[in-house]
C-alpha cells in the first residue's frame, strides 16, 4: 500500500512539474502565443548549392523537389490540428525563387555533435515576405546536403564501418518580420538531442567485401532508381486518413512537431469565463451590435497558458567572415567538430 501510494505521489509530481519544461521556443511561450496567431508555412526549400555528392545530381534535385511538393501539406495540416495559432497559411511562392530571393548565407554547424546547415535570410525580403501575406511569422523548411561521420552497421550487426557518408537532411526555422528566430529545428531546447538524416545517400557494401574475402569495404552511392522508391514508400496521414504521406518525411514531421506544440497543465492553470452576447430573437447575427452580456450566458472555461521560463540559449561562437554572394564557392574539407564554416548561398 505505501509503495502505491508513493508511485501514485511521484506520478502527480510529474505531471505538475512536466509543464514548466516543455517549452521549444527561443521566446517564452507567452510571448510567442501573443506575437504569432497566423502562421505561414512556405513551400520547402531546396538547397541545390548545398553538400549533395551524388554523382547524377541533377537527377537526385528532381526526385527531391517531386517529393517536397507531394509532402508538404502534410505538415501544414498538422499545424493547423494542434490548435496553437488562429491560422495556418501555405504560401503561394516559386520554391527555387523563394530560396534565391530570401537566401542570404549559410553554415554547416556541429552543435552538440549534431551536423546541420544553418540559414539566414535577408531581413528586408522576409519583412516584405511577411506583409505580403499578411502573417504574423513565417515557417521555412529547407531541403539541404551534408556529409558527416557515421557509424554504419552490416545487417547481421556483425561488422560495422566509420566513415563520412553523405545524406540529405531536412531543417526548419519559424522567423518574424524582423528576422528573429522564433523556433528551430533540430531543436536545441531538449534534454536529449536527436537529429536523423531524411535520407542516406551512401551504404558500405559488405557483402562484396565478404564475397572477396577483404576487410576492404567500399562505399557506395545509392542508385537514383533506389532513393526514388525510398521516396515513394508512404503511409496512412495522421490528420486525413485518405492521404498517402511518404515514410521518410512522416519520419520528419513526428519528430519536429514533438516541438511545435505546448503542454498545457491542467492543475496550474486558471480558466477565465468570458461573457458572451445574446441574439434577439429574429435579428440577423451580422448586424448586430454589442450589448450587455447576460448573466448566464457564459462560454466554456478557457485555458491559459503556464508561462515557461526560457531555457538558457546556445553560447554564440564566432563567425568567420561574410563572403559576396557572387563569389563562387570552392570545394572545401569538411570542418573540425564544433567549427562553423561560413558559405554565400548560390
Amino acid at each position: 500500500m505505501i509503495i502505491i501510494k508513493r508511485f501514485l505521489l511521484l506520478t502527480l509530481l510529474l505531471v505538475v512539474t512536466g509543464g514548466c519544461a516543455s517549452n521549444y521556443y527561443n521566446v517564452p511561450r507567452e510571448t510567442y502565443e501573443k506575437k504569432v496567431r497566423v502562421l505561414g508555412v512556405a513551400p520547402f526549400l531546396l538547397d541545390a548549392g548545398s553538400d549533395i555528392r551524388h554523382p547524377e545530381k541533377m537527377e537526385l534535385q528532381k526526385l527531391i523537389r517531386e517529393a517536397n511538393r507531394k509532402n508538404e501539406a502534410e505538415l501544414v495540416d498538422l499545424l493547423k490540428g494542434n490548435g496553437e495559432y488562429f491560422s495556418v497559411r501555405f504560401l503561394d511562392e516559386d520554391p527555387d525563387q523563394l530560396f534565391t530571393t530570401l537566401g542570404s548565407r549559410r553554415e554547416r554547424r556541429d552543435d552538440a555533435g549534431i551536423v546541420y546547415n544553418k540559414y539566414f535570410y535577408k531581413h528586408e525580403e522576409l519583412k516584405k515576405l511577411v506583409e505580403k501575406h499578411n502573417i504574423d511569422a513565417v515557417m521555412l523548411i529547407t531541403v539541404s546536403g551534408v556529409t558527416k561521420m557515421e557509424k554504419v552497421y552490416s545487417n547481421n550487426f556483425m561488422a560495422f564501418l566509420e566513415e563520412n557518408y553523405n545524406s540529405i537532411i531536412l531543417t526548419g526555422q519559424i522567423l518574424d518580420a524582423d528576422g528573429t528566430l522564433l523556433w528551430e529545428y533540430p531543436n536545441f531546447r531538449q534534454r536529449f538531442i536527436t537529429f536523423s538524416a531524411l535520407l542516406g545517400l551512401q551504404y558500405p557494401d559488405f557483402e562484396e567485401a565478404r564475397a572477396n574475402l577483404t576487410d576492404l569495404v567500399t562505399v557506395k552511392y545509392k542508385s537514383i532508381p533506389g532513393i526514388g522508391r525510398a521516396l515513394k514508400q508512404a503511409e496512412s496521414s495522421s490528420v486525413k486518413s485518405s492521404r498517402q504521406v511518404s515514410t521518410l518525411y512522416n519520419k520528419q514531421f513526428a519528430a519536429m512537431s514533438s516541438f511545435l506544440q505546448y503542454f498545457r497543465n491542467p492543475f496550474l492553470e486558471k480558466p477565465v469565463v468570458k461573457p458572451t452576447v445574446a441574439s434577439p430573437e429574429g435579428a440577423s447575427p451580422a448586424l448586430m451590435m454589442p450589448a450587455e452580456p447576460l448573466p448566464k450566458a457564459v462560454a466554456a472555461p478557457v485555458p491559459q497558458p503556464v508561462s515557461a521560463a526560457p531555457a538558457k540559449p546556445v553560447t554564440p561562437r564566432e563567425f568567420e567572415p561574410v563572403k559576396p554572394l557572387v563569389t563562387p564557392v570552392a570545394e572545401k574539407p569538411l570542418s573540425a567538430p564544433g567549427v562553423i564554416r561560413e558559405e554565400p548561398l548560390k
